[in-house]
Order: C-alpha cells, then sequence, then structure tokens
C-alpha cells in the first residue's frame, strides 16, 4: 500500500464554522447537496460551497507539489477525479503546460461552468466506472471525492484508480481519529456517504487492493 502523506500542506486553511452547520444543515439539504448541482456549488452555505470560484491561491502551489513530489515529466498524463470546475487542471496547465490532462465529475454543471479552457478537458461520468484504458496516467488524484459514494461504490472507485493510474496516486477521505474529530465531521459533513477512523480507511484501501497515497479531511 502507498504512503500516509500530506500533500496538500500547501492549501490555504481556514476556520470551519462547524457548530453552526450542525445546527443548521438539515437532511434535505444534505440530499440538495448530493445533487452536485447549482445549489451545491454556487448556492446557500448550507447546501455546499455557497459560490465556488476560482483563486490561484487555492492550486497553485499544491499542483506543484505533487509534479515535485512525484517527479513528474513535463508531458506527463494526469487525471483529476471530481475535478468540479476544473481550478486545479487549470493550474496544472500553467505550471506544466505540456502535461497531457483529464478531469471526470458527476455534475454537468460543474463543467458547464468551468474555468476557462478547461470544460474540454472534463468528462462525465462517476469515480466507481473510469471511462479511461488501464495505466492510462502518471498520477491519479481524487479530492475528497470517493466518499461521496456509499461504501461498495467507493471501494469500485478505489479499485478504478488503481487500474487506470500506471505509476501514482493520491486521495483524500473524510475521517477521523478520536472521537471529538468524529463528532466535528458528523456536524460538517454534507456529501459523504463513506467516512471512517483512519485505521479503518487503510484496511479498508487494502481490502479494495488500493495501493496509492492517501491523506485525510479532518474537519477542524
Amino acid at each position: 500500500m502507498g504512503k500516509e502523506i500530506n500533500l496538500l500542506d500547501r492549501y490555504p486553511k481556514s476556520k470551519r464554522p462547524i457548530d453552526e452547520r450542525g445546527r443548521l444543515v438539515s437532511d434535505e439539504q444534505r440530499a440538495i447537496a448530493r445533487k452536485f448541482d447549482v445549489e451545491y456549488f454556487d448556492g446557500d452555505r448550507l447546501t455546499g460551497y455557497g459560490g465556488y470560484r476560482y483563486h490561484p491561491r487555492f492550486f497553485t502551489e499544491t499542483v506543484r507539489r505533487f509534479r515535485d513530489h512525484y517527479g513528474l515529466a513535463e508531458d506527463a498524463a494526469i487525471l483529476d477525479v471530481g475535478c468540479a470546475k476544473g481550478f486545479m487542471l487549470y493550474d496544472f496547465s500553467l505550471l506544466m503546460p505540456k502535461a497531457r490532462l483529464r478531469g471526470i465529475d458527476i455534475s454537468p454543471y460543474a463543467k458547464a461552468h468551468a474555468k476557462e479552457g478547461m470544460a474540454e478537458l472534463i468528462d462525465i461520468g462517476s469515480a466507481e466506472e473510469l471511462p479511461y484504458e488501464d495505466d492510462s496516467f502518471d498520477l491519479v488524484i481524487s479530492i475528497n471525492t470517493v466518499h461521496n459514494l456509499d461504501r461498495d461504490a467507493c471501494a469500485r472507485a478505489l479499485r478504478e484508480i488503481q487500474r487506470v493510474s500506471r505509476a501514482h496516486a493520491f486521495i483524500t477521505v473524510d475521517a477521523w481519529r478520536n472521537e471529538e474529530e468524529r463528532r466535528r465531521l458528523e456536524k460538517w459533513n454534507l456529501t459523504a456517504r463513506t467516512f471512517m477512523h483512519v485505521d479503518d480507511w487503510k484496511a479498508f484501501f487494502a481490502e479494495a487492493g488500493y495501493k496509492g497515497d492517501y491523506w485525510w479531511f479532518i474537519a477542524e
């Protein structure tokens, strides 16, 4: 299996209103968020981002971190699973203009409102059935995506990520290390259907045959 490593350590951190969301969010709002449509990306904060807009401070240094950590060639093939509006793809295109980039997302809305020039790189589909040949990519990234599937589908997504990667993979998933982190995550969660203790995730990765690297989204 791969390494537990934080490759998002250059991503800006912000203080989340966890208790406030826990008090206000409803199952109906979670159902709306899980449609991954306009309400999720550009609606109210209780159904998603409250406006998902590009800013270079988010992924500029993170994509550099990926490139340097994995020693990617300038023409590397890179897939972003759950790419949303293609912001990370865009920053990869600036950093590595010769790279062969692809993204996939479940949301037609996200593709329709993608960062300029990115829509043509985005396929519509689910992580549990990636429309790519075996060993197609030098790096497959999936940030806070596969946990939005139920347990069986999440396992299929992990196997798919492993299948299409010929070298490296990196994912992040909702997790906790203690009961306080679990309490906060359950309050903050809008879309994840599969989330568990970090040790249970590691066992799950092994069971699914996922051999890539991984890190955790911890609600804080």
